[in-house]
């Protein structure tokens, strides 16, 4: 009898071999980077490194008067701290030194001065961020801050009816390049000031306002 062929074994299916995955994380382009970078706030000090500095004018003192009690002044009260033009000196144009500044606005100075015999007071106010004492004497010309002017006129130890001249120290910087009218605390105490009478002498004209 023929013999049965032995049946072959089934051919067994090739599994596949499981393979290695790999996730790439994709390459963050700059325009990505961009949108999820957090905004950084300008600060006033990158506005100001940016600025060159410039004459001061009577509209940029107004302005900063006019923002600054916008909130708690009405409407009339903030007209009432409006001073026309003929209240300001000439502005300076930033090629002047000081002394070329004083010489310029203020040119009768010594005649101003020999009329001037009143103790506790001043012909002319320099107001910027260095600190002299007044002394108890006859002076014709006082320099400070104008938290110390004001504390002076607050205490009874300076009389500004007699002043001629005020000039504040408008482009002035601090480290930070930061004006005084910048810095919150000083700008509060420069509109402090021109209320203690200041404004009062110049509508009346008897009283001219300097931005150096």
């Amino acid at each position: 009898m023929p013999q049965e062929a032995a049946p072959l074994p089934a051919l067994l299916k090739k599994t596949k071999q499981p393979t290695e995955c790999f996730l790439i994380q994709p390459k963050e382009t700059k325009e990505d980077a961009t949108k999820t970078r957090k905004r950084r706030k300008k600060k006033i000090t990158d506005v100001l490194t940016k600025s060159e500095p410039k004459p001061g004018t009577p509209e940029d003192l107004q302005k900063l008067m006019k923002d600054y009690y916008s909130r708690t002044r009405s409407v009339i009260e903030l007209e009432e701290l409006n001073l026309p033009d003929s209240c300001f000196l000439k502005a300076n144009d930033l090629t002047h030194s000081l002394s070329s500044y004083l010489k310029e606005i203020c040119p009768k100075w010594v005649k101003l001065r020999k009329n001037h015999s009143e103790k506790k007071s001043v012909l002319m106010l320099i107001v910027q961020e260095q600190v002299k004492l007044l002394e108890k004497r006859i002076v014709h010309l006082g320099v400070g801050t104008p938290g110390r002017i004001k504390e002076l006129v607050k205490q009874g130890g300076l009389n500004l009816n007699p002043l001629k001249f005020l000039v504040f120290d408008w482009n002035w910087r601090d480290q930070k390049l930061r004006r005084m009218v910048d810095i919150p605390e000083i700008r509060k105490e420069v509109f402090e000031l021109l209320e203690m009478g200041v404004l009062r002498l110049c509508k009346s004209e008897s009283l001219k306002l300097g931005l150096f």
